[in-house]
């Protein structure tokens, strides 16, 4: 093991960030953040210091490790192998986690704007433009179903090229030398973007409900106006998702090389929230199913799905927390 990733080991076995390590040592985070990529030394005053900090000999600090093995190492605890990520694993992972986090939009992209078409043809239809409700109805069922499998075009080739990489939401893995400080690094620079991409989202979002909303309070219209600004709210849904969704797979991509949020080695440790949920989603689908039949109300039983997501919600938070203080 090097210098670096003896700085970062000892930094977080005693919960330090890189800041609150850069003010003890009274140096910058950026400083912190370049020892710990390997992109330079600190000197030996540094170092002396860090020992004392970390409790360890400067011996310790200085001197690699011989024969460590480079891809997979033994666990002593538990003595099961622990994959090694390596730099090109890492870049390549990144690279491909892009590209299928692009397909994955477009995918959700299409299906959101799937119903558009039918919307258009109801409202021309509505307006007197000469248009049955054969043709409306059928025409747009058709251009319906064309939209979904083009969705699927792209659902299907992003499941299987992120399918090969799933190993690093559930294994418990180290990195080679300079691997987190690249990815904590692109992480950094990508958090704006991130950002932008959230907020920009939101508004239309926004946008597209208040001019439905607005329309429905102006009376005086044909039914034609709400039903187009209903197609408007769509596609400023489906744009919002776009940039939602590929932005969310890019940061999670991140996340999961860092082992940091819903991807730490707490969570990936605790087999009873994997367990508990597909039960709880089968459970809670078969209950929505079983109430739409026999009510035959599907207009007010959706309601079982966002009460359900609260309640996962809370349930994996009991859970993690449960977890988490039997492995202290």
């Amino acid at each position: 093991m090097i210098l670096a990733n003896k700085i970062i080991d000892e930094r977080k076995k005693n919960g330090w960030s890189q800041e609150e390590l850069a003010d003890k040592l009274g140096v910058s985070r950026q400083s912190v953040s370049k020892w710990e990529s390997a992109q330079s030394v600190p000197d030996l005053q540094r170092i002396l210091e860090m020992s004392k900090l970390f409790g360890v000999s400067t011996d310790y600090l200085l001197k690699d490790e011989e024969g460590a093995i480079p891809v997979i190492k033994e666990q002593a605890d538990t003595g099961s192998a622990v994959r090694r990520v390596s730099m090109e694993e890492a870049n390549t992972f990144l690279n491909e986690n892009g590209k299928f986090a692009l397909k994955i939009a477009f995918g959700v992209l299409i299906a959101v704007m799937c119903p558009i078409p039918l919307l258009l043809l109801e409202a021309m239809k509505d307006a007197g433009i000469g248009i049955s409700d054969v043709v409306a109805g059928g025409l747009g069922t058709v251009m319906l179903l064309i939209m979904i499998a083009a969705s699927l075009v792209f659902f299907i080739p992003a499941g299987l090229a992120a399918s090969k990489w799933e190993w690093l939401e559930n294994e418990i893995f180290d990195t080679e030398y300079g691997v987190e400080g690249m990815v904590k690094d692109r992480s950094e620079k990508y958090q704006p973007q991130f950002v932008k991409a959230i907020t920009i989202g939101v508004v239309l979002i926004l946008l597209g409900v208040i001019g439905v909303v607005a329309s429905a309070m102006i009376e005086g219209h044909g039914d034609w106006i709400t039903i187009s600004l209903v197609a408007v709210m769509l596609v400023c849904i489906a744009t919002a998702c776009f940039m939602i969704v590929n932005a969310g797979i890019t940061k999670d991509g991140l996340s999961k090389l860092l082992q940091e949020g819903d991807y730490n080695k707490t969570a990936k440790s605790n087999t009873v929230i994997k367990a508990v949920a597909p039960a709880y989603w089968m459970t809670v689908t078969a209950g929505y199913l079983l109430w739409s039949f026999l009510t035959k109300n599907w207009g007010f039983t959706w309601i079982v799905w966002p009460v359900a997501g609260v309640l996962y919600g809370a349930i994996a938070v009991v859970i993690n927390a449960v977890h988490a203080a039997r492995t202290k």
